[in-house]
């Protein structure tokens, strides 16, 4: 048996596909909300290849606009630390999906202009912490705040490795999406 159809109802269907398809797509999805302007200090400015900026300088975030994309808690052992540490903070990947960052290399820079490249895939395969607070205090300047960079290295053995000591990043201002 076949089923044949109007021309008018034939087109009319394929449209409803197409649009269809059209909202769908990865790029319909990728729309982002604005980034609203710091209210406080800013303590992270993502830039570089970023969708979603609030400054000339590129997205600029406050600490309670870092705390508003929702915290995560990671309990682990550091190279500078003794013991396990309870440190809470934003997940970077968080970060760069509010901002739609795209690219496979992020130069995260301190205050003192320390710099060091990090491929995106550890943010995307990793849980690394953008750390506001370790133990229950507020990571302040004078003791790696008020960002530090966190792996969760005792969860993976990989991430246990002196190579990726460079990218643990305290007194972080900045990551560069390249």
């Amino acid at each position: 048996m076949s089923l044949l159809l109007p021309k008018t109802w034939l087109r009319a269907l394929a449209g409803a596909v197409a649009a269809f398809a059209l909202a769908a797509s990865p790029a319909a999805a990728q729309t982002l909300e604005p980034l609203p302007a710091p209210t406080g200090d800013v303590i992270l400015v993502v830039r570089g290849n970023v969708e979603v900026t609030n400054s000339e300088e590129g997205a600029a975030f406050d600490r309670d606009m870092l705390t508003a994309l929702g915290e995560t808690e990671i309990r682990t052992s550091t190279p500078w630390t003794d013991g396990v540490q309870v440190f809470t903070g934003v997940l970077a990947r968080t970060v760069f999906e509010r901002v739609g960052a795209e690219g496979t290399t992020v130069a995260a820079a301190a205050l003192n202009d320390y710099t060091v490249e990090v491929p995106m895939e550890d943010f995307q395969n990793y849980d690394v912490l953008l750390a506001t607070a370790m133990n229950g205090e507020e990571l302040r300047v004078s003791d790696k705040g008020p960002l530090w960079i966190v792996y969760p290295r005792d969860d993976q053995r990989a991430l246990q490795d002196r190579r990726l000591h460079d990218r643990w990043v305290w007194q972080l201002k900045s990551l560069s999406v390249q």
